[in-house]
């Protein structure tokens, strides 16, 4: 349900950070007053998944770490867990990218922005283990290439800073952000749309077919409502102008209606949410187009 993204320089102190953020959430979990659905935090980061610090040397190396991370991240994304991603998370096109897995699972987020001087960040680093450092190049390399994030871009949004002259995080307000924050629907793009029948095709034929036919017998040149008799379940009305209506413009407003229709087949959808190919559906459908055309 709930979606934290860390970022910050490389020796920023972002582990730290995130593991006061965990605390914090998970005593909020753990009081008694909380009745919601989250019921655990996981931190994904890249000593979790064995990600080496020499794979941020080169590109090369650097793109399946990033895919790993990704591919994890997805797996994790559950409506009881806080998910707290702790990586350098540097480059804004990757934390789009997370942002959008984060939306399509309906899952409320946030972004904490670890803010260090590139000279502690230097200091931190010869602190740690040497399999835990990174060279003093790609260190560098990494600072110089970082994107910070933006409370301006939704994305980024909600932001929250920390400084590293703060002795803590903003544990209220990011337990608030997770909760009671608004949770915003998928994109479009990665809504899977919805197949049409496999007979809709030939639904489409039929019932406009049948119509032509019913508009030429009942058609008198007089104008005004007109009944029709499309099945013998299926009876409409039309509204018709005071002119003689042929048959080969009522052929050409049916292949309309058909090409405009076939794309809805072949795509699943040409309007928000599902298409309704029954014969009623297309009927009426078809009715409404030709009272709209016919009146020119």
């Amino acid at each position: 349900m709930a979606f934290i993204t860390i970022s910050g320089f490389p020796s920023s102190g972002k582990s730290t950070r995130t593991q006061q953020i965990k605390a914090h959430l998970e005593a909020k979990i753990k009081n008694p007053e909380y009745s919601g659905p989250l019921k655990q935090v996981i931190v994904l980061s890249d000593d979790s998944l064995g990600i080496s610090r020499t794979a941020y040397d080169d590109s090369r190396a650097e793109k399946p770490a990033r895919g790993t991370l990704f591919t994890t991240l997805q797996r994790q994304m559950n409506a009881d867990t806080v998910l707290i991603v702790d990586s350098l998370n540097y480059i804004k096109g990757f934390r789009y990218q997370m942002y959008c897995a984060a939306r399509e699972m309906k899952l409320r987020m946030c972004t904490v922005y670890v803010v260090a001087t590139p000279e502690l960040c230097h200091q931190w680093n010869l602190t740690r283990p040497d399999d835990g450092k990174y060279s003093d190049k790609t260190l560098n390399g990494l600072i110089m290439r970082y994107e910070e994030p933006s409370s301006m871009v939704r994305w980024d949004s909600p932001l929250f800073t920390v400084l590293w002259t703060e002795g803590g995080v903003p544990g209220d307000q990011i337990w608030d952000a997770i909760t009671e924050g608004n949770v915003k629907p998928p994109n479009a793009s990665t809504l899977q749309s919805v197949k049409a029948p496999s007979d809709a095709l030939h639904c489409l034929e039929q019932t406009t077919t049948s119509i032509v036919s019913a508009v030429m017998t009942e058609s008198q040149g007089f104008g005004g409502p007109v009944a029709l008799s499309v099945t013998p379940s299926l009876q409409l009305q039309i509204n018709l102008p005071s002119r003689h209506i042929t048959l080969s413009e009522l052929q050409r407003y049916k292949r309309q209606f058909i090409t405009i229709h076939k794309k809805a087949i072949t795509l699943g959808s040409t309007e928000k949410g599902a298409v309704d190919w029954s014969e009623e559906s297309v009927a009426h459908k078809f009715v409404t187009f030709l009272e709209e055309h016919l009146k020119a």
